[in-house]
Order: structure tokens, then C-alpha cells, then sequence
């Protein structure tokens, strides 16, 4: 009797080493296999981050690089829509100066007798200017003749100013695109500033 009832003890104490050794080992493997699910899903987080940003970046870059290029764009052509009459207006050395007093006006331009001012320019029984609120019929301008032509410019303060008139328009739309597109406020608000400044001097001085 001693001999089995120790007999059994030996196999209870065997059977529960047994079980935690295979209760142990299958804890084991969950665990590692949680980490490695964890550490895949933040590895595949990162690249989706990572790959949503440059898209992003590179759909910003083209936007503020488009921008720009209408801006500057914007600016040049009031720049060259302006020099066209100011080069004469401001460029007056060496080039005919008088008055032109405005006898009648067409659709698109005016025209009057051409009195001299400066010395070796002659007088002509006709020339056109531009029609504009610069001009009017019955008024007297002082203009600069363009070489190799009959077309006078109206020249002095009114003249320069209103030579620079398509500038003043660019500068007002170069400003929407800066501070819109751009987002640079202050300098919207300084393009804007000017370009309104240009134009209110432009027809209170004609």
C-alpha cells in the first residue's frame, strides 16, 4: 500500500510538470506573434505616412511655382504694355516737342495741327494721338512726336503717369494671385497699395 500510494504522488506531480510546461510554451508564441503583428502594422503606418507627404509636397511646390510665374507674368506685360508710350514720354532728349491742339475724335483716336517747341521740329497741319480720358476734343496737349511718324504722345507729369496706367492694372491683379495663391498677404496688400496709388494719381492729373 505505502509502495503504490507513492507510486501515484510521483505520477500526479509528473502529469502537472507536464501541463505547465505546455502551458508555458504555448504562452510563448502568442506573445511573440503579437509583437511582430504590432511592430508590421507601425512599420506599414510610417510608409503610409511617408508616402501620403510626398504628394502632398510635390502638389504644393507646383501650386506656389505656378503662382509665381503668373505673377511675374502679370508684371511684365504691364511693364511692356506701359513702356510702349512711356519710352517716349520719359525719354525726351534728342526727340520733336510741341503742342497739338485737338480738333476732332474718331472711335480710337484723336487728331489736330502740330505747333513746335523744341528746336528742328517743324509744324504739321495734322497729327493722332491716342484717344483716351487723357485726351479730349478742344484740348490743348503738350506731346512728344514719335520718330519716323505723324503719332504724338501727350508728354509731362499727366503724360508719364498715364503711360503707366496698364502697369497700375497689373499690379492690382498680381496682387489677388500673391495673396491668394501665395498666400502672402502683406505683399498682396503692398502690390494692391501701389497699383491703386498709380491709377488715382493717373486721372486726377488728366
Amino acid at each position: 500500500m505505502p509502495a503504490t500510494a507513492a507510486s501515484s504522488h510521483r505520477r500526479r506531480g509528473h502529469s502537472r510538470k507536464n501541463s505547465a510546461r505546455s502551458s508555458g510554451g504555448g504562452a510563448a508564441p502568442a506573445k511573440g506573434s503579437g509583437a511582430a503583428k504590432g511592430s508590421e502594422s507601425a512599420k506599414g503606418s510610417v510608409k503610409g505616412t511617408a508616402g501620403n507627404s510626398v504628394p502632398a509636397t510635390a502638389l504644393r511646390l507646383g501650386r506656389l511655382v505656378a503662382m509665381g510665374a503668373i505673377t511675374v507674368l502679370l508684371l511684365l506685360a504691364g511693364v511692356w504694355g506701359s513702356w510702349g508710350s512711356a519710352q517716349h514720354v520719359m525719354l525726351t532728349k534728342g526727340r520733336e516737342q510741341g503742342t497739338v491742339e485737338v480738333t476732332r475724335c474718331g472711335e480710337d483716336t484723336c487728331a489736330g495741327p502740330y505747333t513746335p517747341l523744341s528746336a528742328g521740329s517743324t509744324a504739321r497741319a495734322r497729327v493722332v494721338i491716342e484717344k483716351s480720358v487723357a485726351v479730349r476734343k478742344g484740348g490743348v496737349y503738350t506731346v512728344v512726336i514719335k520718330p519716323g511718324s505723324d503719332e504724338v504722345v501727350r508728354c509731362g507729369p499727366a503724360g508719364v503717369l498715364y503711360a503707366w496706367v496698364p502697369l497700375g492694372g497689373a499690379l492690382l491683379l498680381a496682387s489677388v494671385v500673391v495673396a491668394g495663391g501665395l498666400g502672402r498677404v502683406r505683399v498682396g496688400w503692398v502690390l494692391a497699395g501701389s497699383g491703386i496709388a498709380l491709377l488715382t494719381a493717373a486721372f486726377l492729373a488728366v
